[in-house]
């Protein structure tokens, strides 16, 4: 089963340091979205089992109502063979008339109890036939149920397949915007639905500064480019640094305060680009507490020093139509 791809939160531009407190809930509110994600492919495996068992009910029901028919057409043949016997007692009767009352009493009581159990047959078959007549039926509308499910999981597939096909184009859009900064500390990924922008802070900022580059600046902007073609896309901007403590001067707490303020800078730039939405921009810093290597040598330490920008797909129409499968 395909993936499924769950939103991220829509940005909210953000002009000074995020706390502590808001990335918190931003990376619980991370973690929940992964886990729905895991949840609604849970949901996907537990609909197309719910298809394979209704399927083997119907199966059953058929092999049933094959069993009803045949069973329907031996008793109109038992029926048949009464009425042939009926008429044989009818034929004794007139034979008998001349006997005695009571030897024709004894008849018309033998020939009575006979139609009242060929009724009684009668009234069965039909009690079972309306029965079998409701069965169908209700096997019919569960067919439909299942085919109406069943259509919207795939357009449900189709919308997710669409996503990631878009998704794909955009890191291959951003990766041709960029190619002038490949081998300068630039990298795009796909992962998970996303994709993934790094750019190491020797990109981007001097020692200590949370100002950005000409040549940095020139990067962002060519992105920026590419995300204003893209309205749909919620643009989340982390900033990163390594375990070494913040030794610079001004205003700053640490190297969180420093992520965060390179990260705001990072939505500045895109901010000057028009056909960016501000709504779909978040900034964020990390500190020296999400790094992609041990901080263990200069080289790991300069990867650690980075800005991450994380494209994630809006999934409105994901999320309406896993409420109609539900």
């Amino acid at each position: 089963m395909k993936k499924i791809v769950i939103v991220l939160l829509a940005g909210i531009t953000l002009t000074s340091c995020v706390s502590k407190k808001k990335y918190l809930e931003l990376e619980t509110e991370h973690n929940g979205l992964r886990k729905e994600n895991r949840n609604l492919t849970d949901q996907l495996a537990e609909a197309n089992l719910e298809l394979e068992k209704l399927n083997n009910a119907y199966d059953k029901v058929s092999e049933d109502l094959r069993e009803a028919q045949n069973s329907l057409e031996e008793s109109e043949r038992n029926y048949a063979s009464s009425k042939a016997q009926l008429e044989d007692l009818q034929n004794s009767y007139n034979a008998l008339s001349s006997n005695s009352s009571a030897t024709i009493a004894a008849n018309a009581k033998k020939n009575r109890d006979l139609l009242a159990q060929l009724e009684q047959k009668r009234n069965d078959l039909a009690a079972k036939t309306n029965a079998l007549e409701s069965e169908r039926k209700r096997l019919e509308q569960l067919q439909k149920d299942l085919a109406d499910r069943s259509a919207r999981v795939d357009e449900l597939e189709g919308v997710i397949a669409a996503k990631d096909a878009k998704m794909r184009a955009l890191r291959e859009s951003i990766s041709k915007a960029l190619t002038d900064f490949e081998g300068k500390g630039l990298t795009v990924e796909q992962r998970d639905g996303k994709v993934y922008v790094s750019l190491e802070n020797k990109l981007l900022f001097d020692s200590g500064s949370w100002t950005v580059g000409s040549n940095g600046s020139k990067a962002v902007k060519q992105l920026g480019n590419v995300l204003g073609k893209n309205p749909e896309i919620a643009v989340l901007i982390e900033g990163h640094t390594d375990n070494v403590p913040y030794g610079g001067s001004g205003n700053l707490q640490g190297n969180w305060d420093l992520s965060a303020k390179r990260a705001t800078a990072i939505v500045n730039i895109l901010r000057s680009n028009k056909s960016i939405d501000p709504k779909n921009l978040t900034a964020a810093g990390r500190g020296e507490y999400a790094p992609v290597a041990p901080n263990d040598t200069a080289e790991n330490k300069a990867k650690n020093r980075r800005i991450e920008v994380i494209l994630t797909p809006k999934l409105d129409e994901v999320t309406a139509l896993l409420q109609d499968v539900d």
